[in-house]
């Protein structure tokens, strides 16, 4: 048996099955094949591969990606190949692998997140996320996923053109992600993912002018874990769905702090850039975990603590 095929990580909450909970987060990972060498796809239940557009996107401006204090702020601008070619090209190839394939979509006008689902529906993705989270677009991404109404009217049109399992990726930047998360239960959302990046930016003291070619970006890292965790608790409070949560994780303990916060699976972003074989030392720590602390099965650690201090 492998490490990342144990009976005990098995992910089996509504319409989130999955062989373990270690996924990749989009955007970090590509496509899902060119870390194979050093980090095989195998060892994930689920890739989210990089956010996919109507049309190709050059993204934005350079400088795209810089470090900062504790992590990465972003400003790729989903650069990306567009529909026309994805599933041939991308999502094919992953399928020799043992592996969910998540397709991440991504659109200026909300018409564009339904014409990519109806391109979807008949591919052989295992999951569509609806990213109304990303915060280094001008247009659609955060603007979209700030408000109910524009959340729920995405979703239904999404649900309308698929039969694909739905996740809805939160933004924090808003004041109740509660208010968010049932607008998209009411529209049919399935599963949850959380928490996208923060908005961000740098400047540079010697030239006076923003680092980032775009000024704002998204950050990310170690220091979101916090941040991350406590809107995970909170959604936690208001649904029975699955969660995805991510935001920070670059160990195993970090992941076992989402699943006891009431996490379902969890998903690493950028920390691949640091330990690309970050999945193999999940799902160890894990089955480790459980075994000195007495758990049978993924679910009954899911959501432990969050039952401890909340169920009567």
């Amino acid at each position: 048996m492998s490490f990342y095929d144990d009976p005990r990580l098995r992910v089996k909450k509504g319409k989130l099955v999955l062989k373990n909970p270690a996924i990749s987060a989009s955007g970090t990972f590509g496509y899902g094949l060119e870390l194979k060498d050093i980090a095989d796809p195998n060892w994930y239940g689920g890739l989210t591969l990089k956010g996919i557009t109507l049309k190709p996107r050059d993204g934005n401006a350079p400088a795209r990606l810089i470090e900062t204090s504790g992590g990465i702020i972003n400003s790729i601008g989903l650069q990306n190949q567009g529909i026309d070619t994805f599933v041939e090209q991308k999502v094919l190839p992953l399928k020799r692998y043992d592996t969910a394939v998540i397709a991440n979509i991504n659109g200026t006008y909300k018409e564009d997140y339904f014409k990519l689902a109806e391109r979807l529906d008949d591919s052989p993705v295992d999951y569509i996320e609806i990213n109304v989270s990303c915060p280094n677009i001008k247009g659609g991404g955060a603007v979209f996923g700030k408000q109910p109404r524009s959340v729920a009217e995405i979703v239904k049109g999404v649900r309308k053109k698929t039969s694909k399992p739905l996740i809805l990726k939160l933004t924090p930047q808003v004041t109740d992600i509660k208010e968010i998360a049932k607008a998209g239960y009411d529209s049919g959302i399935d599963i949850y993912s959380l928490i996208n990046t923060y908005p961000a930016m740098a400047i540079d003291v010697n030239t006076r002018k923003p680092v980032l070619g775009n000024i704002h970006g998204g950050f990310s890292g170690p220091p979101l874990k916090p941040m991350a965790i406590h809107l995970v608790w909170e959604l936690k409070s208001a649904t029975n769905l699955p969660i995805i949560g991510m935001g920070g994780i670059c160990s195993w303990e970090d992941a076992v702090e989402f699943l006891l916060a009431g996490a379902d699976a969890v998903a690493v972003g950028t920390w691949h850039f640091v330990q690309p074989s970050i999945a193999e030392d999940i799902n160890k720590g894990i089955i480790k975990y459980m075994d000195d602390n007495g758990f049978n099965s993924l679910d009954e650690l899911s959501g432990y603590t969050w039952r401890k201090y909340n169920e009567n």
